[in-house]
């Protein structure tokens, strides 16, 4: 699976970051980058949380 990024509709508020650090990141500025755009089985319920937790549904996972 893969996380994909709507990037015009995230708002950098970070909740993603927390319940996924292994997965993603806020930069300096506040842009979210996606470190493992690949989800393997073992992180794949941590992106399904922070896919849940996005206030503005800025993620989403694809195959």
């Amino acid at each position: 699976m893969k996380i994909e990024l709507d990037r015009p509709r995230c708002e950098g508020h970070g909740l993603c970051e927390e319940v996924a650090p292994d997965l993603m990141h806020l930069d300096d500025d506040g842009e979210l980058i996606i470190d493992v755009p690949e989800v393997d089985e073992g992180d794949m319920g941590a992106a399904q949380a922070a896919v849940r937790i996005c206030p503005v549904a800025a993620l989403k996972l694809a195959s």
